[in-house]
């Protein structure tokens, strides 16, 4: 498994290259200088999408990728493919008498002829409708869980009948021995930690799986969107909240073994900290995972900037082994936010006995 990453890393390198060298040429006519391209390429990475866009340029007609459905709703429902903003000169698309223009990876209400308005603020003031579409992260989410409930489905399977892991099972095996061993009996305890180990599990794997398919050439940033993490983490909240025993609230609203007045001092300060532990596990996540793509992305940008082989031979080196690392931290994120969510787990289901002390 891990030749087959590292042969996806070289891949997405490549492709990366393939898409700087095209945009090198773009800034000899005049369009776009290479930075501002370098710029343009990462920025465009990074964001969500309402098409699978692999490489090239649109407005050059190179592009090359499948557009994904769009479903809006503003009092009625419009269904069309995000192709249709790309057949039109303006880039409008017409729905039911409304006309809808995309505008840096965002659907805008507009008029025929695709104007966009600026308020005050300077920011876009057309109106925008909710937006149900199937972007490029929803569209990876599904597949990526499809393919984890298949590979786990089938596992469980092969299980029934033999008890010996073959196949898949002596891979996943070990790491579902490692996530309850060295993860939830040692933070949650023997006592409570089965009833948390379908949420680890999942997590684990999810995380693991999004971030090894975000170092491919296929450009998927599921946890470098805010949008994922915080889902995740308030999925980590709830669950604590609402499996939480007596001696947690204790301890948050009048915690024992202070004076009465520190109680009243320390309340509002639990209070506060049951909030920010799931902000922590949502922005240490995002954090991470965005910060691994750009600087990858910058590294491979150099390679065009400077013009000294030696400089290039020097980032592409840099750009490989940078890339490879990336392939580590995907599980140490996945290990991190498993970990976490299994100390707020024990935190909440600890048991105290103050009589005893």
């Amino acid at each position: 498994m891990t030749k087959r990453f590292g042969f996806l890393v070289l891949m997405f390198s490549f492709l990366m290259s393939t898409s700087m060298m095209a945009s090198d040429s773009h800034s000899e006519s005049g369009e776009l200088s290479i930075k501002e391209q370098i710029k343009k390429d990462i920025d465009h990475h990074l964001k969500d999408s309402h098409s699978f866009h692999l490489w090239g340029d649109h407005d050059k007609g190179t592009a090359v990728g499948f557009p994904l459905p769009i479903i809006l709703w503003d009092g009625q429902l419009h269904f069309f493919s995000s192709s249709e903003f790309h057949h039109h000169d303006n880039g409008v698309v017409e729905s039911k008498g409304t006309f809808f223009k995309e505008y840096h990876s965002k659907i805008y209400i507009t008029d025929a002829e695709g104007s966009i308005h600026y308020g005050e603020d300077h920011f876009v003031s057309n109106e925008k409708p909710i937006d149900f579409s199937i972007t490029k992260n929803v569209f990876s989410l599904i597949i990526i869980s499809a393919l984890i409930f298949w590979i786990f489905s089938t596992v469980a399977k092969r299980y029934k009948n033999d008890p010996v892991p073959r196949g898949m099972a002596k891979i996943f095996e070990p790491l579902v021995i490692f996530v309850r061993d060295e993860i939830a009996i040692p933070n949650i305890g023997e006592k409570h930690y089965k009833k948390y180990m379908n949420y680890l599990l999942t997590v684990f794997f999810f995380i693991w799986m999004v971030n090894l398919f975000g170092q491919t050439p296929l450009g998927i940033n599921i946890t470098g969107n805010i949008a994922i993490t915080f889902a995740l983490a308030l999925i980590t909240f709830l669950i604590t909240t609402f499996t939480a025993n007596k001696n947690y609230w204790g301890h948050i609203f009048w915690m024992p073994g202070v004076p009465y007045l520190m109680r009243v001092v320390l309340a509002p300060i639990e209070v506060l900290g049951m909030f920010i532990k799931p902000f922590a596990l949502l922005i240490r996540l995002y954090a991470n995972i965005s910060a691994g793509h750009v600087v990858i992305m910058s590294i491979i940008g150099l390679l065009f900037v400077f013009q000294n082989w030696f400089a290039r031979g020097a980032f592409l080196g840099l750009g490989l082994f940078l890339s490879v690392i990336e392939l580590l931290v995907a599980f140490l994120q996945a290990y991190i936010f498993t970990m976490l969510s299994a100390l707020y787990f024990g935190s909440a289901v600890e048991e105290h006995h103050h009589d005893d002390h």
